[in-house]
């Protein structure tokens, strides 16, 4: 479980060029055992908010606090517990693995005597144990992305930074991404950029959805599936009954019929008609087929929030 102290705390981000606003008003916090997923479309604003929490690009304005420090204060003490993987790993083809997890843990100034535990461990860590005398030009993508995360990882920081990390992958292959971001989630905060919708649901424990750069939605995952929840049911019946009998049920809003003997029931959420229908359906012998609660998908909700945030921004400017 998460503790309470923030390893990264966002208060109030900015980030202009030129004109445009790419990062608008952006607050956050999170804090070791999170995976917290930064869900958006391209061009939202993901991959500029995670530069300027890795100390690659100034904020136009706000404040980014790493570890309770002031990341632009103190940026070497504050990026020296920060991991990063951009979306385009940072890999030198013609260096085997060990070559370039060497020449990578230097950077990240790990003292000598811990070297050699350090790439070891990361490789470990990242299922790359076998692959250290292998040219990384030489690697799948899969492969290549598991050393960009080794990189970010050797140095043991407290915060990791992914972008869009199962990018161009294989199925396969990003099933092995996920369950490598699954288990980081255990020891360190991690922060997970991606425009792949089901990804959030698998792998990460809170979601922050942005769009034109605003943040539109921040919940943890049960605050997420709470609004996934079911607000209509599919109705299939042999015998169906008239649309006025099923209006007529108490906590039906709407009736949408489908298809021949199909329908789909919509009701307030906190209401649960399912009972009161199977009776009817058993008394008024519909001939009951099919009785289905129909879940909001999370792009069901990402289409309704980006959705909402258009309008409000064509409410204000007008």
């Amino acid at each position: 479980m998460p503790n309470h102290a923030a390893l990264v705390r966002v208060e109030n981000l900015y980030r202009y060029y030129d004109r445009r606003c790419a990062v608008q008003d952006l607050s956050f916090e999170l804090r070791k055992g999170e995976i917290l997923g930064l869900l958006g479309p391209n061009g939202a604003g993901k991959t500029s908010t995670l530069q300027m929490l890795s100390g690659n690009l100034a904020p136009s304005a706000g404040q980014i606090s790493i570890d309770g420090v002031d990341l632009l204060d103190e940026p070497l003490r504050a990026k020296s517990v920060i991991g990063y993987l951009p979306e385009i790993p940072p890999l030198y083809p013609d260096l085997t693995v060990d070559e370039y997890l060497r020449y990578s843990v230097e950077l990240h100034r790990v003292p000598r005597s811990r070297i050699p535990a350090a790439c070891d461990s990361a490789k470990e860590r990242c299922g790359l144990k076998d692959s250290g005398g292998r040219l990384i030009g030489n690697l799948s993508k899969g492969y290549q992305q598991r050393v960009g995360i080794a990189q970010a990882i050797l140095h043991n920081p407290k915060v990791v930074i992914l972008d869009e990390p199962t990018v161009g992958l294989d199925p396969i292959q990003i099933r092995e991404i996920r369950t490598l971001i699954s288990e980081l989630g255990r020891e360190h905060g991690v922060i997970l950029s991606t425009h792949i919708l089901p990804e959030i649901q698998m792998v990460c424990s809170r979601v922050q959805i942005i769009h034109r750069g605003r943040l539109v939605f921040s919940d943890d995952l049960a605050g997420l599936n709470e609004r996934m929840q079911v607000t209509s049911l599919l109705l299939e019946c042999r015998e169906p009954p008239t649309l006025k009998d099923l209006k007529a049920i108490t906590g039906i809003d709407a009736v949408e019929k489908l298809g021949i003997g199909r329908f789909r029931l919509r009701y307030a959420a906190g209401s649960d008609p399912v009972e009161d229908i199977a009776a009817r359906a058993v008394r008024g012998k519909w001939g009951l087929r099919a009785l289905t609660p129909e879940y909001k998908s999370l792009e069901q909700i990402f289409v309704e929030l980006t959705a909402s945030d258009e309008r409000a921004v064509t409410e204000a400017a007008a």
